[in-house]
């Protein structure tokens, strides 16, 4: 396959493996058969195609099941992070949903429909279905309306879209007076007719505009671009060979590295940040905005919103639980454990994801047990990361006769955690039980979880935990943290 159509075909499989995911609420499972029949391509082609992604992270493969992997939403978040609406405009949205108890929408155009881009729900049992990153029919919604008649003042939606559905909206106008976003107040007819929540919201929207309008007229950072230390598609290609296909794992860089400043890049300063030579980026954004990808203004390539088609709406859906729960189903596999992902729940370990191992003699514990955090190993990881007065306001009881109850030694063992990076409890929680956990991290690299490996004192000693198990552990809570960076998911705690 020659680059261009490298990339291009590489992108009609990364469409067919997430078509099927429009509209529902969870990533589809899919095979390369189906692949082959969705895009008209050679098998070999699609095997090629499917192996680069699963190299990069962008696809999963559990068998001969196929599914988009948390890291695809980089490819949404280019343009999220390109465009700058996002973050320009959240923050009042957020506030206006929170002040009027309704939902707000954000939604910019992509060709004949719009694209939603922020969605501040409110929990009811009659809610907002649609996601960050569907697309909707311009003439059917109160945001396209906006849009597409960007001279009059505001637009609703009775019942267009969905019965039951009613929806009010404002074009926000960027400082060239060019409507680039519709902002949305969305309900139920169970709560407001058309005409009510046009009473009840647009005056409050249309200050809520105001001030967004006035947030796009602040200069935008542009932070220091850091280049690549070299290509990374190189050394795969090397280890990989001719099953992994270069050319589209470096567009997919391009469209990337877009992201890393608001208004996008130049072509040198892409070439500079992917570490590749001028002519590979430019065969990528060529192909890129060929097919609506990328656009060009004023020498400066930036993403479109098209690239949320890519998977983002059904990924931004995925659970906590879901998130880990291949992880930690791959860490079983290799160290024939049980293993564990934990928050931290009052004083309270709580368990949120768990795979079990088949064994005569297990640990028995579900999703929802609680157990206390002083007393465990994922305990002590999440503790390390907590204020020293939360660890000061905990009373430790005696468990087991192993049980660390005198505060200073207590406080000592969550130091000595935070310091090595793990924690192993030997047998205080309960007689014969040994386990080993260690940090997940969060977008913003706060511990947000832990992982553990549990085991029968018989099976394993510590050094053995030590020598056997916390090397992959330490793999899979930085696959845990690495997907947890794509997806704006976190867990709950109490």
């Amino acid at each position: 396959m020659e680059p261009a159509g490298t990339l291009e075909r590489g992108l009609a499989v990364l469409r067919a493996l997430t078509a099927d995911a429009a509209g529902c609420s969870r990533p589809m499972r899919v095979r390369a058969t189906d692949l082959v029949r969705a895009t008209g391509l050679a098998r070999s082609t699609v095997d090629r195609v499917l192996a680069t992604l699963v190299h990069l992270g962008y696809v999963r493969a559990e068998g001969r099941d196929l599914l988009p992997a948390p890291r695809l939403m980089e490819l949404g978040e280019a343009y999220l992070a390109c465009g700058g609406l996002r973050d320009s405009l959240a923050p009042p949205a957020e506030r206006l949903a929170e002040e009027l108890d309704e939902s707000v929408s954000l939604a910019v155009p992509d060709g004949d429909g719009v694209r939603f881009i922020g969605q501040f729900t409110r929990r009811r049992t009659m809610s907002v279905a649609f996601r960050v990153g569907d697309l909707l029919p311009a003439d059917r919604c109160a945001a396209g309306l906006a849009l597409r008649d960007p001279a009059a003042p505001w637009a609703e939606d009775d019942q267009l879209i969905e019965p039951g559905l009613v929806a009010v909206a404002v074009p926000v106008r960027d400082p060239r007076g060019e409507a680039v976003c519709a902002a949305s107040v969305v309900s139920h007819t169970s709560r407001h007719t058309a005409a009510s929540l046009r009473d009840y919201a647009l005056p409050r929207l249309r200050e809520t505009v105001a001030a967004m309008e006035a947030a796009l007229t602040e200069p935008a950072p542009r932070p220091p671009l850091a280049p690549a230390p070299a290509d990374p598609s190189r050394a795969a290609k090397e280890e990989l060979g001719a099953g992994y296909l270069q050319s589209l794992a470096r567009g997919l860089a391009v469209l990337v590295a877009l992201g890393s400043a608001r208004g996008g890049l130049s072509l040198a300063d892409a070439a500079k940040i992917t570490g590749l030579p001028r002519a590979t980026v430019r065969r990528s954004l060529q192909v890129l905005a060929r097919l609506g990808y990328v656009a060009c203004a004023d020498s400066r390539f930036a993403v479109l919103p098209k690239a949320m088609e890519l998977g983002y709406a059904a990924l931004s859906e995925r659970t906590f639980g879901e998130v880990v729960q291949p992880h930690l189903a791959d860490l079983v596999a290799r160290v024939h454990e049980s293993a564990s992902v934990g928050v931290l729940s009052g004083d309270d370990v709580l368990y949120v994801a768990r795979v079990p191992t088949v064994s005569i003699m297990t640990v028995n514990i579900t999703v929802g047990t609680r157990f206390p955090a002083y007393a465990t190993s994922m305990g002590r990881v999440l503790l390390a990361d907590q204020p020293e007065e939360r660890l000061a306001a905990i009373a430790p009881e005696p468990l087991t006769r192993h049980t660390i109850t005198a505060p200073d030694r207590l406080r000592a063992a969550v130091r000595q955690a935070a310091e090595d990076g793990y924690a192993l409890v030997d047998q205080e929680l309960e007689e014969g039980v040994r386990s080993i956990a260690v940090p997940v991290r969060g977008r913003d690299g706060r511990v947000v979880a832990a992982v553990n490996v549990a085991t029968h004192a018989s099976r394993a000693t510590r050094a053995d935990l030590l020598r056997d198990v916390l090397p992959a552990l330490a793999e899979t809570a930085a696959k845990m943290s690495a997907d947890l960076r794509h997806v704006p998911v976190t867990p709950w705690t109490t």
